[in-house]
């Protein structure tokens, strides 16, 4: 998977769009990016902008977008209801697909560096970016906002991390970091009740309530030595919330942000928030997403919910997420379009894939007069049918009528095949690609001495690509008989014949791989790179057909038994 990175820039206009619409166009000037949402506020004279990119891009637009701000944004002129000590606010980056927090942090700290030296404005780290616990609050680094700015820049404990120790009497200052994914989310009640909803917020969300002496609404309120309110802390953890009711709709919601989908979850949040109404007589009847949501974030919570069915996980992601949407009603108030409600499926490239063509349309492809896809790819295909063989059986197997006390070791099995034969499935496009990067290295001049070096250079990179993912689709076949095997021995009888053809289909694949390295081998000039593949590859095709014909055997002595 492609690392795909957040950002959600805080800008000091929200009234005239003109500036806004020239801050935009320069973020999405970088190719790659998408712009998801632009949510100017009049009352508040701020904007937030999201957009999602792999990260080089996403460090590049939010400099951009940052850049064009000091050039159009003035502070000095700035009033507005919504604290803020600079032009770009806050430009947090959120990691939303195949990357790490730490990863994010780098990226966030590289972006600072570059605007502080680059744009002289004094830039803040904060929240995971924090060079220092106290700076991880963002209303830390801005208390005193941009009328202060001057004065907190003057003392040593509020020296900026990146950029000027210089009042920037134009730009104001920045704060830059990196943060978990935030979701808005809203719960559907069945009563048009604010007081319930708002007591049920209360129940759920960190901050909790204030603490009553008596009637928990009307009670004189409890302080401590000090005069403050003492507070009874809520169930849920990063969880804001609140009661409210909507015209629109008839109902009152409990309305939440999630500031943290790692401490609590999407499914968290809604059962602890039926399980609350139901203290009180009220029913959750669905629940309404507001905006995007990370394919992670769908995909737990649909494993969740098929874990307490004593379901396999094993299953498609698509067929997991539909769980999801049924089980937490997100398509009660309104339908829920996966393609576009979920980020990575939103920016998912489908242009000319292989495996997003039908089996027949993948059979008349292979059948053409181009040469790709052709023995590579298909072996990578044939060894994504094998696993999922023996994945259907792990299914089957969960699912059957009598073996509910082994269910999860079965969904276990479902879900390692599943791992593999999602990956062969993407190998399949990969060993095309590698077969049209060869063509297009040889298609570089070689008029000079430099260019002929450059196209050699190039053949081989190419070559060597072109190597490794079909060895890894002997890795990744061979490692699907370990589950085919365990299926044929210990699965449901009925599906017997399918652990069968899995192997075979493994097998398959395993020496059709092989025939693509040796092709490639053949013309690739640094043998001694490769010396190590082609031992461990001659290896996986010797070992499979002994695999593979013990596993037949077993199947055929299950057969015979009958």
């Amino acid at each position: 998977m492609k690392q795909i990175i957040e950002c959600v820039p805080n800008f000091s206009e929200g009234r005239d769009l003109s500036i806004i619409k020239q801050i935009t166009d320069v973020i999405e000037s970088v190719k790659g990016i998408r712009l998801l949402n632009v949510d100017p506020g009049y009352a508040t004279n701020r904007t937030v902008v999201t957009f999602v990119g792999e990260p080089e891009q996403v460090v590049e637009a939010a400099f951009r977008a940052i850049q064009r701000a000091s050039e159009l944004i003035d502070m000095r002129y700035h009033k507005g209801e919504h604290p803020r000590f600079g032009a770009t606010d806050v430009c947090p980056l959120v990691p939303i697909s195949d990357i790490s927090m730490e990863e994010t942090v780098e990226y966030a700290r590289k972006l600072a560096k570059r605007v502080g030296n680059a744009l002289n404005i004094p830039v803040y780290c904060y929240e995971f970016a924090a060079f220092e616990e106290k700076r991880r609050s963002l209303a830390n680094c801005r208390a005193g906002e941009y009328e202060g700015l001057a004065e907190k820049m003057k003392t040593a404990e509020w020296q900026p991390d990146f950029g000027p120790a210089v009042f920037n009497e134009r730009s104001g200052a920045s704060a830059i970091g990196a943060r978990n994914f935030l979701i808005a989310y809203n719960v559907n009640l069945n009563t048009t009740s604010v007081r319930l909803a708002n007591s049920i917020a209360f129940d759920i969300r960190e901050a909790g309530r204030v603490k009553r002496e008596g009637d928990p609404i009307t009670g004189k309120i409890v302080t401590d030595e000090n005069g403050e309110p003492i507070r009874i802390p809520g169930t849920l953890k990063k969880v804001r919330a609140i009661g409210w009711f909507i015209k629109e709709y008839g109902i009152a919601q409990i309305s939440i942000n999630l500031t943290d989908i790692t401490i609590t979850s999407v499914h968290q949040a809604f059962d602890e928030v039926c399980e609350r109404a139901r203290d009180r007589g009220i029913r959750v009847t669905g629940s309404e997403l507001i905006g995007m949501i990370p394919l992670q974030a769908m995909l737990d919570a649909g494993k969740y919910f098929l874990q307490k069915q004593h379901r396999s996980i094993g299953i498609p992601d698509h067929e997991i997420i539909k769980i999801a949407v049924k089980s937490l009603g997100l398509d009660e108030l309104a339908p829920f379009d996966p393609g576009k409600r979920i980020i990575e499926y939103f920016l998912e490239d489908k242009d000319n894939k292989l495996i997003d063509l039908s089996l027949s349309e993948f059979v008349h492809e292979t059948a053409s007069d181009s040469p790709a896809p052709g023995g590579g790819s298909v072996a990578a295909y044939v060894g994504a049918m094998g696993a999922a063989l023996g994945t259907m059986v792990a299914n089957l197997t969960s699912h059957k009528r009598g073996w509910d006390h082994c269910w999860e070791e079965f969904s276990q099995w479902a879900e390692k095949g599943k791992v593999i034969y999602e990956e062969l499935l993407k190998l399949a496009d990969k060993d095309t690609e590698a077969f049209n990067q060869i063509m297009e290295a040889f298609k570089l001049p070689k008029e000079s001495s430099a260019e002929i070096t450059i196209r050699k250079n190039a053949i081989q990179a190419a070559t060597k690509n072109a190597i490794e993912i079909p060895f890894r689709v002997m890795q990744l076949s061979y490692n699907s008989m370990e589950i085919i095997e365990a299926m044929a021995k210990i699965g449901n009888p009925n599906s017997v014949t399918d652990a069968g053809v899995g192997a075979l289909c493994a097998s398959t694949a395993v020496s059709g791989a092989y025939l693509n390295i040796l092709t490639n081998a053949s013309g690739f000039g640094d043998k001694e790179s490769i010396r190590q593949i082609l031992g461990e590859a001659e290896l996986l095709d010797s070992q499979v057909k002994t695999r593979c014909e013990m596993i037949q055997s077993v199947v055929r002595g299950k057969l015979n038994s009958w």
